[in-house]
């Protein structure tokens, strides 16, 4: 079993509800966030629940880069091992390229793209010294196209980071290293919750319930909940602009 854990952007939405549910199933936690606040109150919450579990917090903007690799290092050596290290923490801020929202659209491709990039640095550099190791990123459905209005920006960063991980697999195949990237579809969270109409939309619990049960399956790529994204998915991938513009 992959003992240790660290999640990025752990304090709220997607990292949050993974931790609690990867404690759930024995594992132990190094959660990293700029909210060090909703941190502790993760912490406190999840040791109510499952006192056995080890829980080390550290703060850290994914976007100050060096401090990326100083918090990856500082928890291996906390721990001793880091066994999967996911890299969740991301933004959903944009619009439409034009309509002056470039610093918005910026902030998003740094954090979800550039930030990833350091964050897969200082994984991987862990996992090769280690020689083993289950590298995660949280990736969109919205990476299977190009998407209009606020998600202009943000799918293209999910492609990137697909494109990212897929590379990352292929460089430690037939290593102990594996390399996964989740895509989940709409999950409720802080980054759309005042999203009315969105298809298809599980609440947090349920959605990660799927991505955790994904993710311990250590496959190449995952659609979650599968259904109906995986179908999703392959259809979005033909469908004529027209028809795309219904997704967002």
């Amino acid at each position: 079993m992959r003992k240790t854990i660290l999640i990025t952007g752990a304090s709220s939405g997607l990292g949050q509800g993974m931790a609690e549910k990867f404690a759930a199933r024995g594992h132990h936690l190094a959660l990293c966030a700029r909210r060090t606040d909703r941190l502790e109150e993760l912490k406190a919450s999840i040791l109510t629940k499952y006192p056995a579990t080890r829980i080390e917090l550290l703060s850290l903007d994914v976007n100050d880069h060096d401090a990326v690799f100083r918090v990856f290092k500082d928890f291996q050596t906390t721990f001793g091992t880091i066994d999967r290290i996911i890299i969740n923490a991301g933004m959903g801020k944009g619009a439409s390229i034009g309509t002056g929202y470039f610093e918005a659209n910026r902030e998003t491709a740094m954090t979800n793209f550039v930030a990833a990039i350091a964050q897969a640095e200082a994984a991987m550099e862990i996992f090769r010294a280690q020689n083993h190791g289950h590298l995660v990123t949280i990736s969109s459905v919205s990476a299977v196209r190009g998407f209009r209005r606020a998600l202009n920006v943000y799918s293209a960063t999910k492609a990137g980071l697909t494109t990212l991980t897929e590379g990352i697999r292929v460089d430690v195949q037939n290593t102990p290293i594996k390399v996964s990237c989740i895509h989940p579809g709409f999950i409720r969270t802080e980054l759309n919750e005042k999203v009315k109409k969105v298809p298809f939309i599980v609440d947090l619990d349920t959605g990660c319930a799927v991505l955790v049960k994904a993710i311990e399956k250590e496959k190449a790529n995952s659609y979650t909940p599968t259904w109906p994204w995986y179908v999703v998915q392959k259809i979005m991938r033909i469908l004529p602009d027209s028809m795309l513009r219904r997704f967002s």
